[in-house]
């Protein structure tokens, strides 16, 4: 009788794939504030996401009328960066009273 290998009918994921699969999407939020004008989150947005000035322009509005908006939907990891990256710009020159950065928090994306 000869030897018979059985290949298995499913290819078993590596670590890499698995840990991909499973890393969930969190929402950067960007939260309102008064102290910071509509030029200072364009250009926020325009620098750190690399938006251009209409979507910039369109996240500013939602922000201000809507007191959040979400600005990206990443990994957790990623939107961890991009939080700092927020907290770090600095004041708006435009407005004498702003004395810092703007907010924003990371939630799980629904999904």
């Amino acid at each position: 009788m000869p030897d018979v290998t059985v290949l298995p009918t499913t290819r078993e994921k590596t670590d890499e794939e698995q840990k991909t699969k499973r890393q969930p999407p969190y929402n950067v939020v960007l939260l309102n504030d008064d102290d910071h004008s509509y030029d200072y989150v364009i250009n926020m947005l325009q620098q750190l996401f690399g938006y251009p000035p209409e979507k910039g322009f369109q996240m500013a509005k939602e922000v201000d009328t809507s007191g959040r908006v979400i600005v990206l939907t990443t990994t957790k990891e990623h939107a961890e960066l991009k939080q700092e990256q927020i907290h770090a710009f600095g004041p708006d020159p435009l407005i004498p009273r702003c004395q810092g950065s703007m907010s924003a928090v990371i939630e799980p994306a629904p999904g």
